[in-house]
């Protein structure tokens, strides 16, 4: 901005704090060639027909001006979700899928009709007063109506890793079933029901959630969460992620970056003491079943038949079976 006057780049710095069409700057005095040379430099970023402050992150700068874009509008769905720190995951291989990195907003049913481009989608639905929330100047719709909102567009694959991620962060059933009771007529509510009824705060990560969706689409009986064992002494400080004690059986969702390190020193260590940690689970007289983020998102996988002959192998056990406890990880806002 050094080649704008000192009264305009003040005026500028204040007005730019809200998404601003071209002729709002136009006026101040700033012509193309500085709006242009303003938002090459990242003074100002420029979305949908409209300027916004540099300084703001680039995420709420293109959902602003998508915004600012659609008078009466309340930003929803995935753009909400992101706002509030919502974990959200679709499968891009899947033909119909969502698009996730564009701008999502709700407006009045009496609002011109749905649209839905790569950039942004508009839906047209009724919101409550109980619907709203803010951030910063922005109307978003509150968590509950977000994770709902979700849950009725997407497959239960997809929208229960937001479901499982609110209900973590301390959403109760009770705040979703009552969104989904004021939408109980909409398209997809019945899918959001059975993804509400499905959440689980004890799913840690979004591997495990998508994991507890494909045992269930699979016809797996359902596991418990976060189990520890008794070694003959004590409790074992391991939580494992998926028992299934009717068939002494341990699922483990592997993420790679639990082996992620500075250094291949240090790697090596993070490794010995995951193949320690196993030892002591499989002293403990169970099957031992690991997976990755490939097993959980591919259909081509094994992981099915992999756990139904650890089942089979578990079930022919015929020692005393170990002894355990659920241990449900702690809330996300605890101190």
């Amino acid at each position: 901005m050094d080649r704008l006057g000192n009264g305009v780049r003040e005026r500028l710095v204040v007005l730019a704090r809200t998404p601003q069409r071209r002729a709002a700057l136009r006026e101040l005095g700033i012509g193309d060639a500085d709006l242009r040379r303003l938002v090459r430099r990242g003074a100002l970023r420029h979305h949908h027909g409209r300027y916004v402050d540099g300084r703001l992150d680039e995420q709420l700068a293109t959902i602003a001006c998508a915004h600012a874009a659609y008078p009466s509008s309340v930003v929803s769905h995935f753009s909400a979700a992101r706002l509030a720190d919502l974990p959200v995951w679709i499968d891009r291989g899947r033909p119909d899928s969502a698009p996730l990195d564009a701008a999502w907003l709700t407006r009045p049913p009496e609002a011109p009709r749905n649209q839905r481009r790569a950039d942004i989608v508009v839906r047209r639905a009724g919101l409550t007063a109980a619907d709203l929330a803010g951030h910063g100047w922005l109307p978003v719709t509150r968590v509950a109506r977000t994770v709902v909102d979700l849950a009725r567009e997407l497959p239960l694959r997809e929208s229960i890793v937001t479901v499982d991620g609110a209900l973590r962060a301390g959403t109760t059933p009770a705040e979703l079933h009552a969104v989904a009771e004021r939408q109980q007529h909409w398209p997809g509510i019945r899918r959001a029901q059975e993804a509400i009824a499905f959440g689980d705060p004890s799913a840690e990560s979004v591997m495990e959630s998508i994991a507890r969706a494909v045992f269930a689409a699979a016809g797996l009986p359902t596991p418990l969460l976060q189990v520890q064992f008794f070694d003959g002494f004590g409790w074992m400080p391991e939580r494992v992620d998926f028992w299934w004690p009717w068939f002494r059986t341990v699922g483990e969702a592997d993420g790679l970056a639990k082996y992620e390190a500075n250094s291949p020193a240090e790697r090596r260590l993070l490794l010995r003491r995951s193949h320690r940690r196993d030892q002591r689970l499989s002293d403990r007289g169970v099957e031992l079943v690991h997976f990755g983020w490939e097993d959980v998102v591919d259909p081509r996988s094994d992981l099915i038949a992999r756990l139904r002959a650890a089942f089979a192998r578990g079930e022919s056990r015929t020692a005393e079976p170990p002894r355990w406890r659920a241990v449900p990880p702690p809330r996300a806002d605890a101190a």
